[in-house]
């Protein structure tokens, strides 16, 4: 574990000391701190205007999570089903991977601008008269978070559904248990590890999502991770940047804990 504990140390938890303490400080113009303490930075992060970024941030990383849950569970299951072809599917689910994030997106904006892909193939087809406004816009942030943070809700609810007994599908129809039943009474319970780690695994990143936002949002949508980039890049506030990052740290820490005490005593009253 040595290696990587002193990668850990020396590359974010150091780091991440270093901005909680200039989360206390008070900001030089054009970037950097100065010495004395203030908590107005704190403050400043519950001022309406950032309250109402926080809240977009919250539904929007809501609603990725939901639609990455609804398209990535069939896709879990078909995959821990194909037989020889489920090395091939998983190859496929971690494909994206390989190309940058950054990329990925570019490649969406190519789709869905005035002159894109989309708009030309139903300008060609007669369809319509004039480019859909399909970019930048709510739609178009939506579907990079999901095309993004896709894969990450489908491998861990293959993982889950892998280990499936099968044995136990066959006890339920022999009990009669209809396939509607045998899913909701058996493989969803047994697959709920794989539902709240990839859950998980959407919904922090998409909270600190600010590329997507930024190329397909057109700078509208603005997220938590679009404030503390500006923070930091543009306006040079760095003490407020640091601040509004362990504001959002803190509150998903205390969300996610809270989730995992509840889901543990439901387990244990259930045991």
């Amino acid at each position: 574990m040595l290696p990587g504990t002193v990668w850990l140390l020396a590359f974010f938890l150091i780091p991440l000391l270093f901005m909680f303490a200039a989360s206390f400080l008070k900001p030089v113009t054009y970037g950097g701190v100065d010495a004395g303490f203030t908590f107005s930075h704190y403050l400043r992060f519950f001022e309406p205007n950032n309250l109402a970024i926080l809240w977009r941030t919250v539904v929007y990383s809501l609603a990725c999570t939901a639609l990455c849950l609804l398209a990535g569970y069939p896709v879990a299951y078909v995959i821990s089903v194909a037989g020889k072809w489920k090395n091939f599917l998983v190859f496929l689910t971690v494909l994206p991977f390989w190309t940058s994030f950054i990329v990925r997106t570019f490649a969406i904006m190519f789709l869905m601008r005035d002159t894109g892909v989309i708009n030309t193939v139903l300008q060609a087809l007669g369809l319509i008269s004039e480019p859909l406004p399909l970019m930048p816009s709510v739609l178009a942030v939506m579907v990079g978070l999901v095309s993004g943070f896709l894969p990450f809700m489908v491998l861990p609810i293959y993982t889950s559904l892998e280990k499936l007994d099968p044995s136990l599908l066959e006890a339920a129809e022999v009990l009669g248990a209809r396939p509607f039943a045998r899913f909701t009474q058996v493989v969803l319970p047994l697959s709920m590890p794989g539902v709240v780690a990839g859950s998980l695994l959407v919904f922090i990143p998409s909270l600190g999502s600010f590329v997507t936002t930024d190329l397909l949002g057109g700078g509208k949508t603005v997220f938590i991770g679009n404030l503390v980039q500006n923070q930091f890049m543009k306006v040079g506030n760095w003490p407020f940047g640091s601040a509004a990052s362990f504001v959002m740290m803190s509150m998903v820490l205390v969300a996610v804990l809270y989730y995992l005490r509840r889901r543990d005593q439901a387990q244990a009253m259930g045991a």
